[in-house]
């Protein structure tokens, strides 16, 4: 359910409404059912919802109403994140990775978090991907670095460093970093996405790709060198590129994903594309998990305006990425 005071509760609920139309998969919410019922109150909206005890109820009653797995009340108000409930977020994810290691759901959709909140409670991760790969761990899953790939219908981009301050990035760009990151990148295009000869696309660090080290030598000593190497191994990969002349319509169509050296590099194209329906999903992990691509959006929270496209667009991907990875599986064994 993510932050009960966000939109997340509200994008929930409407793509409950929005199932039949949009042709989603069977889902329920780990949550509060109390926030819940309040939340649609509040928004006007008639939508029955049922407490389940098991996931193995939720496809008997998901047509007429919208299974939730309680995980406790507490008070809330939207717009206006609690600690009060920052325990039940943190559980919710918790349970969620433990129902996956049972077989008991395909994978997990996250709606967004409020981490300063959850930090006051103690949560010690930077965010649910970090949280998602340590609890893969504790439940016997090869810990693996996961990594953020951001996708629409048009583009799907990685960002090689995250969130960090422009200055930090030049220094954190190491060869292994990059290597590590792309195999990811490979390894997710065939199996999550059905392509059997991915295509990757890697852009420079500096404007114009440092042009032969004028304008910066990370391309020419780290990233290339890097890249010859993967080449090397197998991979179809070019670059590095100017990032500038990657993401019109022609570039496109030469790659299947596009790896860039941080955050607002690959966000800005994807955003300009598809700023309402943009997924992330987390590639590395041994479990499926998607999430829409914005956060709590507080100010809006409550006021019937939230967009639940990217929700929509990351139930939608995550059925579509199990029922890959099971092909996948089959056809590798």
């Amino acid at each position: 359910m993510g932050e009960p005071a966000g939109i997340g509760p509200e994008i929930i609920l409407r793509c409950w409404q929005l199932r039949q139309q949009q042709s989603l998969p069977a889902f329920f919410i780990l949550g509060s059912h109390k926030i819940l019922v309040k939340t649609a109150r509040i928004l006007g909206l008639n939508i029955p919802m049922k407490q389940i005890s098991s996931p193995a109820e939720t496809n008997k009653i998901f047509k007429n109403s919208l299974p939730v797995f309680d995980m406790g009340n507490a008070d809330f108000e939207l717009g206006k994140p609690s600690k009060n409930t920052a325990d039940m977020v943190i559980n919710a994810i918790k349970m969620a990775v433990t129902m996956i290691y049972k077989g008991e759901v395909a994978g997990l959709v996250t709606a967004p978090i409020q981490k300063s909140i959850l930090y006051d409670a103690g949560f010690s991760f930077p965010g649910h991907t970090e949280y998602l790969a340590e609890l893969c761990k504790e439940n016997g899953g090869k810990f693996t670095s996961p990594v953020m790939m951001l996708m629409s219908k048009e583009l799907r981009v990685v960002p090689l460093t995250i969130h960090m301050a422009l200055s930090q990035v030049p220094k954190s760009i190491t060869p292994d970093l990059i290597r590590d990151t792309c195999l990811k990148i490979n390894q997710s295009l065939q199996q999550d996405f059905g392509i059997i000869n991915p295509k990757i696309a890697v852009a420079g660090l500096n404007p114009h790709a440092g042009e032969d080290g004028t304008m910066g030598d990370e391309e020419e000593r780290i990233i290339r060198p890097t890249l010859n190497q993967l080449r090397n191994d197998g991979l179809d990969i070019t670059g590095p590129l100017p990032a500038d002349t990657m993401f019109h319509d022609t570039a496109r169509s030469q790659y299947d994903a596009a790896l860039c050296m941080y955050h607002d590099q690959a966000l800005i194209p994807l955003k300009t594309l598809d700023f309402d329906g943009g997924v992330n999903v987390t590639i590395g992990l041994p479990i499926v998990r998607t999430s829409p691509d914005h956060g709590t959006a507080l100010v809006i929270a409550g006021k019937n305006r939230a967009n639940p496209q990217s929700m929509i667009n990351a139930l939608k991907s995550a059925q579509q990425i199990y029922q890959n990875r099971l092909q996948w599986s089959t056809s590798h064994v």
